[in-house]
C-alpha cells in the first residue's frame, strides 16, 4: 500500500511542515507565496528549443553540472500561467543545483515569451511534450539518471506521464515528485468557481485572455478571440477555448482524458505527493486518493497547511546529513530531500 501521512505522523525522512509566523490558512499562505519577492539568483542556463512534435518547440532553461551524464537530471514543469521563471521554479532548481543535480526548467507550449512559435496551446494533458524532452536530454546529453518534478498543472503532467510509462518507463527515470497536483482537473475547475476562491479564478482568466489575444495577433485567422464573449469561469474558458483548440470534444473530454487520476495507479518508480488539506481550489476526490494509496510506490503526504504550492514555512537546520538548502519553502526542500536519494 502507498503511505499517507500527517504532520503528526509523518516518517523520519520528512520533516512536518510548520508555516512561517502569523502565515497561517490556505489563503494567507497562497497569496503570501504568490507576494513574497525572494531574490533567486541562478547561474546563466543554457536556452534549449526542444521540438516535442513537428513543428511545435518548447523552451527550456537547463543549468549543468560538471559531468552531466553522471548528475541526477531533473525536469521541472510549471503551473497554470507559470513558466521558467516563477518563484517555485527558481526556488526548487536552486536547491537542486546545490545539490548536485542538473536542472531542466521546461516552459509550457506558449510560456516563457515563447506565444510566437506555433499555433497551438498549452493544456494539462500533454504529458507527451514532456517525455519529448526526456527523450531529447537522454539522447543528446547522455544522462544516467532522470527525474521529474511538478507543481499544480505541472505535477498533473509529471504524474501522467509517469503513470503512463508505468513499467516500461526509459531505464533513466527514477522517481518523480508533485506538490500540490491538480489530479482531478474538473473538481479543482469547480472549486476555483467558488466565492472565496474567484480571486484567483479573475487572475488566471485576466491571464488566460491576455494570451489568446496575444496568439490571435501573431497567428491571425487561427485564433477567434470572440470565443471568449460570456466566458466567466475557467471551466467556460477550457470548453470555449482549449478544448475547442485542442482537439477534445469539449470540457468534459478534456478534463477527464487529461486528468493524471486515470493512471496513478500504474506508477511504478518512487513518487512523492505533497499536498495541504486546506488547498483553496485543487481538490483530490475520493476516488483518486484511494488510487495514490493503492500504490506502494508513492507516499503522499498532506499537511494540514500549506495553501496551494505555497508551504512558506520556517527555516530549519538540515537532518539526516541531507544538506538541502533551506530558506523555509518546504515543499521545495523535501522534493529535492526526497530526490537526493536517487
Amino acid at each position: 500500500m502507498g503511505t499517507t501521512q500527517t504532520p503528526e505522523q509523518v516518517d523520519g525522512n520528512i520533516t512536518p511542515f510548520q508555516p512561517r509566523g502569523w502565515l497561517r490558512g490556505g489563503h494567507v499562505q497562497t497569496m503570501a507565496s504568490f507576494l513574497l519577492q525572494r531574490g533567486i539568483h541562478l547561474p546563466a542556463p543554457e536556452e534549449r528549443l526542444i521540438e516535442v512534435e513537428p513543428g511545435i518547440k518548447v523552451l527550456c532553461h537547463c543549468n549543468w553540472q560538471a559531468d552531466r551524464t553522471r548528475a541526477l537530471t531533473v525536469i521541472v514543469v510549471h503551473g497554470l500561467e507559470g513558466s521558467s521563471d516563477s518563484q517555485y521554479m527558481l526556488g526548487v532548481a536552486d536547491k537542486a543545483l546545490a545539490a548536485g543535480m542538473n536542472v531542466i526548467r521546461y516552459n509550457q507550449r506558449n510560456c516563457g515569451g515563447t506565444d510566437d512559435l506555433a499555433p497551438v496551446l498549452y493544456h494539462s494533458g500533454l504529458s507527451g511534450d514532456v517525455a519529448a524532452v526526456a527523450r531529447e536530454v537522454i539522447a543528446r546529453d547522455g544522462v544516467s539518471r532522470l527525474a521529474l518534478v511538478g507543481f499544480s498543472m505541472g505535477g498533473n503532467i509529471v504524474l501522467k506521464l509517469a503513470g503512463e510509462w508505468g513499467a516500461q518507463a526509459p531505464p533513466q527515470f527514477r522517481a518523480v515528485a508533485a506538490c500540490c497536483p491538480a489530479l482531478d482537473l474538473a473538481a479543482s475547475a469547480h472549486a476555483l468557481h467558488e466565492p472565496s476562491n474567484r480571486i484567483y479564478e479573475a487572475y488566471f482568466l485576466w491571464q488566460l485572455r491576455r494570451r489568446l489575444a496575444q496568439k490571435a495577433r501573431h497567428f491571425p485567422g487561427h485564433f477567434d478571440v470572440t470565443r471568449l464573449r460570456g466566458v466567466r469561469s475557467l471551466r467556460e474558458f477550457d470548453d470555449k477555448v482549449t478544448a475547442f483548440y485542442s482537439g477534445f470534444t469539449g470540457v468534459d473530454d478534456y478534463y477527464d482524458r487529461a486528468s493524471a487520476a486515470h493512471v496513478v495507479e500504474r506508477i511504478a518508480v518512487p513518487a512523492l505527493v505533497l499536498h495541504a488539506a486546506n488547498d483553496p481550489f485543487v481538490k483530490i476526490t475520493p476516488d483518486t486518493r484511494s488510487k495514490i494509496l493503492s500504490n506502494k510506490n508513492i507516499t503522499f503526504v498532506e499537511a494540514a497547511d500549506g495553501g496551494h504550492c505555497a508551504f512558506v514555512g520556517t527555516p530549519v537546520e538540515p537532518r539526516n546529513g541531507s544538506g538541502v538548502r533551506d530558506d523555509g519553502y518546504w515543499a521545495e526542500r523535501e522534493i529535492v530531500k526526497f530526490l537526493s536519494q536517487f
